[in-house]
């Protein structure tokens, strides 16, 4: 039987396989640097992890640095980007703590479900170079600036405690959020009990409804 002609890939089909092998070690880069950081991360371990050669992972990018690089970049406008898309599903008189309730539980389940790119991006945020965090860092001010905006928004609407700075509640409340990625571990609480507390100590934290009591806290 006459051997059949084998039929050459379109450049369509080649670039289709290109774009999946990237994103394959892409994908692979940000499980083994969630895991191992930064220091840890080596091309051997990406490339089992991609199931490729090592060598081939140089057709893609052009060194380890140039991939860490993207996968950081990456992790944080994946997270903005989901955030944005949950609070631009909400209706448009969604009050201004509910608006926030919803974002923390948007940036919880991208953080510890959804998404190793933003694991890997908060848990190695102070380890990589400070050259190779640009675009990263862009797009942490972006993410800062939804944020601040909508605790901005909750504060004109007279619903932020008084005593509470709007930045620092900021920080302070991102802070956390960042955290659960060190300590979370999904075998010993799901992930709707971590949400409902993240929740519940931010729109108690926050509202201007709940005030501490005089002389409570640590100088009372």
């Amino acid at each position: 039987m006459p051997k059949k002609a084998t039929i050459p890939p379109t450049s369509e089909d080649s670039g289709s396989k290109s774009a999946r092998t990237r994103e394959r070690i892409l994908d692979a880069t940000a499980h083994v640097l969630s895991r191992k950081g930064y220091s840890g991360t080596r091309l051997g371990d990406i490339a089992e992890q991609a199931q490729i050669q090592a060598p081939a992972i140089y057709y893609y990018f052009g060194s380890r640095e140039e991939l860490i690089e993207e996968v950081m970049w990456t992790g944080v406008h994946r997270l903005r980007e989901h955030v944005t898309d949950v609070l631009d599903g909400l209706h448009p008189e969604t009050e201004a703590m509910d608006r926030i309730c919803a974002a923390v539980e948007a940036h919880l389940h991208v953080e510890l479900e959804l998404s190793d790119f933003a694991t890997a991006a908060i848990r190695n945020s102070g380890q990589v170079p400070e050259d190779l965090r640009a675009r990263q860092l862009a797009e942490e001010a972006e993410y800062g600036a939804l944020w601040a905006q909508l605790i901005g928004d909750l504060d004109a609407a007279g619903g932020l405690r008084a005593e509470l700075d709007p930045r620092i509640a900021q920080l302070l409340v991102l802070g956390a959020l960042n955290w659960a990625a060190e300590w979370w571990n999904p075998e010993e609480g799901s992930f709707d009990t971590i949400s409902t507390t993240a929740i519940s100590l931010v729109r108690h934290g926050l509202s201007g409804h709940s005030r501490l009591i005089p002389g409570d806290g640590p100088t009372g």
